[in-house]
């Protein structure tokens, strides 16, 4: 069927049409430069939450050189504990009706953890708000009463000057404008004090909520609805003094005991090898935080503290774990710290590795030495016990936050 050349017609593009037109329509250009503006602050929020994501890494320590035990001038064994550490209890006593939390579950500064039967609470928070009422009713009649007073005293004054009402009218009504003063400062006190008492009504109120110390992981539920909790011990096993045990774990740190006959080889800033039990075949870097100035004199021993140098979620408090105290620096005639090939970063004649540092990483210059296999010898930058970074990904940078993994050793 032969096409209508006018309907063709009509269907042509016009190739003199301004497509600047559409940009140009009303509002178009506006909503063009805000559809630019979302996307400009959504690729720049992705962006920011990448950059500053912690880095998964994989971390080996470096060998010292050979010598008295590999480097290690003592072994020791201790725990994992965390030090910062706190059991939650109430401020009142009190029967729990609700517990908000389960072991092991994650909580924040201030979050509510359990709460207490509020009923009596209640009611004398209702009776201070009463009294308090009151208090401020008998002060408002008061102030009437005065502002009347004080009208009558300034008119029988006025009587009085032009002699149409005795002296004693004009004395009554000061008397009443004084007594009406004291009264007033008195409800006013009155007020004050119902103030205080609703204020401390409403304080246990709140008392009656529990909440987290501080963030961290809870590590024991010790009480459940319907059992009495209070701050001290009431004596027996029916009031529990604490309902859970918070611990911070950003606060875990190594403690080992020390025979004092060997504590000279310890000392602050040192560096140390620590493996778990749980974890054979994982080596964790740390370093000396202190050596408690006292000594157990049961077991001649003193305390030395432990910071690891990147803290892992498999790392739990009461974990035993083993610790090499290592030289600081065994190079020399003792040859020098090996490190693998992969942990190496290598710019022409400049070679570099990436060391963890309380979980971040610095890229520290180094000059090599011969190689042995896939490890070779570090002459100059480098300890034995400190963790550097092997097969780096691309994207680490001086300072980044990293999350260790376990080396592959």
């Amino acid at each position: 069927m032969p096409l209508d050349k006018q309907a063709l017609e009509s269907l042509r593009l016009d190739a003199d049409s301004d497509p600047q037109r559409y940009r140009d329509a009303p509002g178009g250009r506006r909503r063009l430069w805000i559809a630019i503006a979302v996307v400009a602050v959504f690729a720049a929020a992705i962006a920011w939450r990448m950059l500053n994501a912690p880095i998964a890494v994989q971390t080996v320590l470096v060998e010292a050189p050979e010598g008295a035990d590999g480097g290690a001038v003592l072994n020791a064994s201790g725990y994992v504990v965390a030090r910062r550490l706190a059991t939650v209890s109430s401020k009142v006593t009190g029967r729990i009706t609700d517990v908000l939390f389960e072991e092991g579950a994650v909580v924040s500064e201030g979050q509510v953890l359990a709460k207490l039967d509020p009923s009596t609470g209640q009611a004398e928070h209702a009776v201070a708000a009463s009294s308090l009422e009151a208090a401020r009713r008998n002060l408002r009649e008061i102030e009437v009463r005065l502002a009347d007073a004080r009208k009558t005293l300034a008119r029988n004054r006025s009587l009085v000057e032009r002699k149409l009402v005795a002296e004693s009218v004009l004395d009554g009504s000061q008397a009443e404008v004084a007594a009406l003063e004291a009264r007033l400062s008195a409800a006013g006190a009155e007020v004050g004090v119902a103030q205080s008492r609703l204020a401390l009504s409403q304080q246990g109120l709140d008392d009656l909520v529990i909440r987290a110390p501080f963030a961290g992981v809870v590590l024991s539920k010790d009480a459940q609805p319907g059992e009495t909790v209070s701050p001290v011990s009431a004596g027996g096993g029916f009031t529990r003094t604490g309902i859970a045990t918070i611990a911070d774990m950003d606060s875990r740190e190594i403690e080992v005991d020390v025979n004092e006959a060997y504590i000279n080889r310890v000392h602050d800033e040192q560096r140390v090898g620590a493996v778990l039990d749980a974890y054979p075949d994982w080596t964790i870097a740390g370093r000396v935080i202190s050596i408690v100035p006292t000594a157990d004199r049961q077991k001649a021993t003193v305390r030395v503290r432990i910071a690891f140098e990147a803290l892992d979620p498999r790392i739990l408090p009461d974990m035993g774990i083993k610790v090499r105290f290592l030289e600081e620096d065994s190079g020399g005639e003792t040859g020098h710290p090996q490190v693998p090939a992969s942990a190496v970063l290598r710019d022409g004649d400049a070679n570099s590795v990436w060391v963890v540092r309380d979980g971040q990483v610095e890229r520290r210059a180094i000059t090599l030495g011969p190689a042995d296999g896939d490890r070779v010898a570090v002459l100059q930058g480098l300890q034995g016990g400190e963790a550097i970074v092997v097969d780096a990904p691309r994207r680490l940078r001086d300072g980044a936050t990293v999350e260790l993994q376990a080396d592959g050793s």
